[in-house]
């Protein structure tokens, strides 16, 4: 899923290259995608974009070039995307599901993935607006106590706190990987027990991987629009890394699945040696489930050479 420093990538580019142009006209291709009927999104054709802002993992279009003012609130959800393509290019029929046409390009929402669920809402004022905001603080300009607070709202894993986004804005499963592994903090370590030097070092580390990010996708896209919008990137240091020797100590990265997700951490530098169970490494190696690094690489060996 996009996360803070995509979407931030997405709206900066979206700004070069429409803020001030007129949307000539919205195609949608999968009528799912639209959540609300009032207003009408057919209703933001001919109007000017003025703005862009961030909500969370949300990218909200501003039309306030006249009365009443209006917004579109898109969330790419996991497998949204957005691209720049030339004047009324066709949707894909598999993974387009809107056009948004301006005079000379075209952007394009697709989703490649058959569960759809990217969405757009259309919003008639700033009041309702507030009812697509989860309530999560921006950490990029948030105090260490405002940070602190957020997160021991209630006794949480930071991995689960730091992703909330009740808690914290635009952080989700990828960028947390790397945020814990930059603090060589476990996943696991618990909000409550926390100390005002562990929040010091969480939110700077936080920042500082965060702008990192942002940075880079500036470097990359330059005044071009991004087209590589991925949660798992070769620079990364731990996320999407699973078996992958870990930049700082060369150890191998470990996962823990869950749901849909995985969450990856080397327990080297974050968890003092000790391992959480992983289900499919569980099922291999039943209840002889090793406590430390080492006696996992040794049982895992041990597990294949019996052909389990």
């Amino acid at each position: 899923m996009p996360e803070l420093p995509d979407v931030t990538a997405y709206i900066e580019a979206l700004e070069r290259h429409t803020k001030g142009r007129v949307l000539r006209g919205i195609r949608l291709q999968s009528a799912f995608v639209l959540r609300t009927v009032d207003p009408p999104i057919q209703e933001l054709a001919g109007r000017t974009v003025t703005g862009y802002q961030r909500i969370g993992k949300r990218i909200v279009f501003e039309f306030h070039d006249r009365e009443p003012q209006r917004y579109l609130v898109l969330h790419p959800m996991i497998a949204g995307r957005l691209r720049k393509q030339k004047a009324g290019a066709t949707l894909n029929r598999k993974t387009g599901l809107a056009a948004f046409d301006f005079d000379d390009f075209t952007i394009v929402l697709t989703e490649a993935s058959t569960r759809k669920r990217a969405s757009l809402h259309v919003v008639a004022s700033a009041e309702e607006l507030v009812e697509h905001d989860p309530g999560g603080i921006d950490v990029m300009s948030s105090s260490v106590a405002e940070f602190e607070a957020a997160l021991t709202q209630r006794n949480h894993t930071i991995k689960r706190a730091l992703t909330d986004p009740r808690y914290l804005s635009g952080i989700g499963n990828a960028y947390s990987d790397e945020i814990l592994h930059r603090a060589k903090m476990s996943p696991f370590k618990q909000t409550q027990t926390m100390t005002r030097e562990d929040f010091e070092l969480l939110h700077h580390v936080t920042v500082e991987v965060l702008e990192a990010w942002i940075q880079r996708f500036r470097h990359e896209v330059g005044e071009g629009f991004p087209d590589k919008v991925t949660a798992f990137r070769p620079e990364m240091a731990v996320h999407g890394k699973y078996g992958e020797p870990c930049p700082v100590c060369g150890r191998k990265v470990q996962r823990i699945r869950y749901a849909d997700n995985e969450m990856n951490y080397c327990a080297q530098c974050q968890t003092g040696g000790k391992l959480f169970a992983d289900r499919s490494l569980s099922q291999l190696l039943k209840k002889d489930w090793p406590r430390t690094l080492d006696e996992l690489e040794e049982r895992v060996e041990r597990a294949k050479g019996r052909g389990d």
